[in-house]
């Protein structure tokens, strides 16, 4: 058990948080615990519905790894019953469940990725098909009977559909209970979650009063922006950083973000002091991106790992070197064949021929080291050219 003392405990895990529910229960949970000698139960349930875990899960599984410090135990929740369901939070429509088999291999991949931040020893890792799969219809019955119908409709994703006339299903009402049935049976303390999932969590203290379980206190994390800085971190939405990245695609995908949002994942992904982040913003921009990439990258990937991808970043980017492991295009060079064709065809990133010409007419394509910004301009005559598309994007053409 942790020899910190509780008010310390309470500061500490304050830090990044959007809401406590409640600051008061949570102090005097970690009173009990201490003068007990006896862990807090820590809850977090995760869906398995994507192989991958990203940046935007670690925010909650910093937040847990805190707890673990401080001596309490998680319970890493593997919703593989509820994913056949579907989480209907933050939705605007119905999501179509998975498979048992869809379910099983993505579970498979969370408990592995899990322990890149997690400490084995104190993680207990269980799966709600343990007790959900074993109850009757009968019992499925009761327990929808704590919940009213009214009551749902004031989630906003519920309640936007239902007045837009999206179709809500019966057993998207039956998630939010059957999550809540989770914390009863675990006797969890806390539970964490997104911002997005405080009614689910709150609905969890309900019904843990209604089977005599001293309710747990809800803890609510801020939703980690993707990539684009817009909408929420999503692998759907090809926005993430995943935590089985390699550090060279870790670091480079950090080194894409906009100079205002690197300050976001500054405060919810790293150990930083407010001090140490207000002398990196009155520096450059740029320093203060790569300290970032490194940072993540060290904590998930290993120091050494970290400096590698650094450096063959900056040996990509900064120093403008052509890569030795560039991607290799092969290109049908004929009479009509121009610059614009040759971009539009070798670049994985260019969406369309008008994306790729304004590229080109703002000098942002090179071949060989020197700018070609004459669209029409005919192929090079040579067997082989080093093409760089945008700052990103290195291809080795081989013309037929």
């Amino acid at each position: 058990m942790s020899f910190i003392e509780p008010e310390e405990q309470l500061k500490i895990l304050r830090r990044g948080v959007e809401e406590i529910i409640s600051e008061e229960e949570l102090l005097s949970k970690l009173k009990k615990s201490k003068e007990k000698n006896m862990p807090l139960r820590v809850k977090a349930g995760f869906d398995p519905t994507a192989p991958d875990l990203h940046l935007g899960h670690s925010v909650l599984l910093r937040k847990l790894r805190q707890f673990q410090d401080l001596g309490h135990r998680v319970l890493f929740l593997i919703g593989d019953f509820t994913a056949m369901i579907g989480d209907p939070s933050g939705r605007s429509e119905t999501r179509p469940p998975l498979t048992e088999a869809e379910v099983k291999e993505n579970a498979l991949t969370y408990e592995r990725q899990v322990f890149k931040i997690l400490l084995r020893e104190r993680t207990e890792v269980v799966f709600n098909s343990t007790w959900l799969s074993k109850m009757s219809a009968i019992d499925l019955l009761k327990l929808s009977s704590q919940g009213n119908v009214a009551r749902m409709l004031e989630r906003d994703d519920f309640e936007k559909r239902y007045k837009s006339g999206v179709s809500i299903t019966i057993n998207e009402f039956l998630y939010p209970l059957i999550q809540a049935y989770d914390s009863a049976v675990l006797k969890s303390d806390v539970e964490f979650g997104g911002t997005d999932q405080k009614f689910n969590i709150l609905l969890g203290r309900d019904l843990q009063r209604h089977y005599n379980v001293e309710p747990q206190v809800a803890i609510l994390l801020p939703i980690l922006e993707g990539l684009d800085g817009v909408r929420k971190m999503s692998k759907s939405l090809n926005n993430y950083v995943a935590l089985e990245d390699t550090s060279v695609e870790m670091f480079g995908k950090l080194m894409s973000l906009s100079d205002s949002l690197m300050w976001r994942y500054y405060e919810l992904l790293t150990d930083r002091t407010d001090e140490d982040i207000e002398k990196l913003m009155k520096g450059h921009p740029m320093d203060a991106k790569k300290e970032l990439a490194l940072d993540i990258t060290s904590w998930l990937k290993g120091e050494d790992e970290a400096l590698l991808a650094k450096a063959d970043f900056e040996t990509k980017f900064s120093t403008r070197e052509f890569p030795k492991d560039a991607r290799e295009v092969s290109f049908e060079r004929s009479g009509d064949k121009t610059l614009l064709d040759l971009v539009t065809e070798s670049s994985e990133r260019l969406k369309s021929r008008g994306e790729a010409k304004r590229l080109i007419l703002q000098g942002g394509v090179t071949i060989d080291g020197e700018k070609a910004t004459d669209i029409n301009s005919a192929m090079p005559d040579a067997d082989t050219i080093e093409l760089r598309i945008g700052k990103k994007e290195f291809v080795l053409v081989k013309f037929n």
